[in-house]
């Protein structure tokens, strides 16, 4: 591979590190305690490893359904962002959530989206 092609192939790779972090919506920040690749493809996998482990991090996430985001809501499984606003709009009507049970108490959440989650719900901090 010629000096030129070794460029485009390097700018190639870093476009698509950023455009998989721009998607993902997390960013990896650069610092001097980062490793420095001469390969711009041990760069890459060490850039898709490092946000599988951001991913990762993020699902293991205890979520308090009291206190939560919209952002945070929208992590869990089979909730988008319509039933998320639906779960701030019902505590914020009718008070916090006693038990994660009574989320279904939502329109458009069941048994089966609470039952998915439940190991990342909560009601207190």
């Amino acid at each position: 591979m010629n000096a030129q092609h070794k460029t485009s192939f390097t700018r190639m790779i870093m476009i698509a590190a950023f455009s998989l972090v721009s998607t993902v919506g997390t960013t990896i920040e650069a610092n001097a305690s980062e490793p420095c690749f001469d390969d711009p493809k041990r760069a890459y996998e060490y850039l898709i490893a490092k946000e599988q482990s951001v991913i990762q991090a993020r699902e293991q996430k205890l979520i308090n359904i009291n206190r939560a985001s919209e952002g945070e809501l929208v992590s869990l499984d089979g909730i988008g962002s319509s039933k998320a606003q639906a779960i701030i709009l019902y505590r914020e009507m009718f008070g916090g959530f006693r038990t994660v049970d009574e989320l279904e108490k939502v329109k458009g959440i069941g048994a089966k989206t609470v039952e998915k989650n439940q190991k990342r719900l909560s009601v207190v901090d």
